[in-house]
């Protein structure tokens, strides 16, 4: 390059850097409103095909291997960026409930009214035993108060040399307690093939926390019929529970209820860690209900009452709470499991710190709670 040209080509770059400074701000802008509008409903943070596209219609106009990784780098560091801001301006300036796609929702199941102002109790045994352990759950859940009984069929274990349930059987047996309660019955559908026969006798179908992640499962117990259970995985993000609830929408169910069952940190002093928080964001950007089960989260008894009063502080539109007239000798999660009597008197507290979370007034006229 001859001395005299330098400083011309100096002069180019300096204005093509302008330039591409000023598209790439243009462009980020753009792309970040894109961003928050989509966080302020209930989808996803991120695009991936979306952004594929991009880089490979940018990649195309490279001439070499060596220009192909630096626009490659560039649009990877810039879609980076754009999805930080974008997450900034959701936070900075979130939509009214009025205008976001998931508006408040309730969902009815059997007496129990999800999202309607009052705390519903969901109880029963982890797993079904027998008749005469699953009569005496019933009978206890009844007491303290639940509409909607719950137990498993069943059971996708750790170990696959651990009780599995008794699966159809058990199905009958729990719609025969549940019928002899007045109770409605809510019990996990573990694969697709099994969501039709299931719906036929449940009035719920929930999805466990193993199961958020199989979308053929999700869209299976969204073309039910029924409104379903959908349980956050144990190392899910909210992200990932707001994209597995479109899943189930994908298959036609809008009636879903969402529940907080713990996820896996590093912290040891509890099965799992709950994330109370949860809450309150996912009814923010989906709109729908959401219930907390602190049997699963604390693995242990003496942990499920301070949980549950934690989650009814919190605002939780529900518990699910497991119950067994004799944990030592469950079959399944009996170190979790309250007795009858536990169960009758959490009710009580926790109708109380209801009442002082809600206020009075909000709760006046709930049937359930300790009514007996």
């Amino acid at each position: 390059m001859c001395e005299a040209c330098r400083p011309a080509r100096r002069e180019e770059l300096d204005r093509l850097d302008d330039e591409l400074t000023e598209l790439l701000l243009r462009r980020a802008r753009l792309a970040a409103g894109v961003v928050a509008d989509r966080l302020r409903g209930a989808g996803a943070v991120r695009d991936g095909a979306r952004e594929a596209q991009v880089l490979a219609r940018a990649a195309r106009r490279a001439r070499s291997p060596g220009e192909r990784r630096l626009v490659e780098d560039l649009y990877g560091r810039l879609l980076a960026g754009v999805r930080a801001v974008g997450r900034a301006e959701a936070d900075a300036s979130p939509a009214p409930p009025a205008a976001c796609p998931g508006a408040p929702r309730v969902v009815a199941v059997g007496a129990a009214r999800f999202g309607g102002g009052a705390l519903e109790l969901i109880a029963g045994p982890c797993a079904v035993e027998d008749e005469a352990q699953l009569e005496q759950a019933a009978a206890a859940a009844r007491e303290a108060g639940a509409k909607v009984l719950r137990g498993g069929a069943w059971k996708p274990r750790t170990s696959p040399r651990a009780f599995q349930g008794h699966g159809a059987p058990a199905l009958a047996m729990l719609r025969r307690a549940a019928d002899r309660h007045g109770l409605a019955l809510v019990t996990e559908v573990v694969e697709p093939a099994l969501a039709g026969p299931v719906a036929e006798v449940a009035d719920m179908l929930q999805v466990g926390a193993r199961s958020m992640h199989v979308p053929a499962l999700l869209r299976a117990v969204g073309r039910a019929g029924r409104p379903v259970l959908l349980k956050r995985g144990m190392a899910a993000t909210v992200e990932e529970l707001v994209q597995a609830v479109d899943y189930v929408r994908d298959g036609g169910a809008e009636d879903v209820v969402l529940c907080l069952r713990g996820i896996r940190t590093f912290c040891d002093a509890s099965r799992f860690t709950l994330d109370l928080a949860a809450g309150p964001v996912l009814r923010a950007r989906t709109g729908l209900p959401v219930v907390v089960d602190p049997s699963h989260a604390a693995g242990r008894r003496a942990l499920v009452a301070p949980l549950a009063l934690a989650a009814a502080a919190a605002g939780a539109d529900g518990l699910m709470i497991e119950v067994h007239p004799d944990p030592g000798r469950a079959l399944s999660d009996g170190p979790q499991a309250l007795r009858p009597d536990d169960l009758l008197a959490l009710a009580a507290r926790v109708r109380a710190v209801e009442a002082a979370a809600r206020g009075p007034a909000e709760v006046t006229g709930h049937s359930g709670w300790g009514a007996g």
